[in-house]
């Protein structure tokens, strides 16, 4: 939603950097933002379904039936207000939403934030499925530790730059990592 200030974000060889958002999302590209940003006032089905927005409908039922499997939590909460969900249901609202647009890359800002550690792992358990479906995922995460468990390559960023880079494998192995991120050393 922000211009950058400078420079250019590309991916696929274009420059996105001056895209509006639904141009983006047209790319296959879907973010999951921290603090969910769900529309609280629709109900699940109508933020599922606006995940899906730019499709005109084609496959909807199956996709919204693919995303009731993946949560299923959700099927029951289909009618209800999505503002009257726990966390870790609106976190999953959140996650189905940008799923139903069939993206190419899913972006996920702090999945975990704010949630208890059974709604921790089912979402960490959610987010190994999804790339292992083939969907790329960006995931953003401070719990650096369950991050790196289903990273295939891990950023160290410190005041937003980036400070060390590699496999996660490599990370979870660096001392540095490990004393600063990790709790170990």
């Amino acid at each position: 939603l922000l211009r950058a200030q400078s420079g250019k974000i590309e991916y696929g060889g274009q420059d996105l950097s001056r895209l509006k958002p639904h141009q983006v999302t047209a790319l296959g590209i879907s973010h999951v933002p921290e603090g969910r940003g769900i529309f609280t006032n629709l109900t699940v089905r109508d933020n599922l379904e606006l995940g899906a927005y730019l499709r005109r409908g084609r496959g909807l039922a199956e996709d919204l039936r693919a995303v009731i499997q993946r949560f299923p939590r959700l099927e029951e909460r289909l009618r209800q207000s999505a503002g009257t969900l726990s966390g870790g249901e609106q976190q999953m609202l959140a996650i189905g939403r940008a799923l139903m647009a069939r993206p190419k890359l899913l972006l996920l800002d702090e999945p975990s934030l704010g949630l208890a550690p059974q709604l921790v792992e089912t979402i960490f358990s959610t987010i190994r499925e999804i790339r292992d479906s083939g969907t790329t995922v960006l995931l953003v995460e401070q719990n650096a530790h369950k991050a790196l468990t289903i990273a295939d390559r891990g950023y160290v960023l410190e005041t937003g730059r980036v400070v060390l880079a590699d496999t996660s494998d490599r990370l979870v192995r660096d001392e540095r990592v490990r004393h600063a991120y990790l709790g170990g050393g």
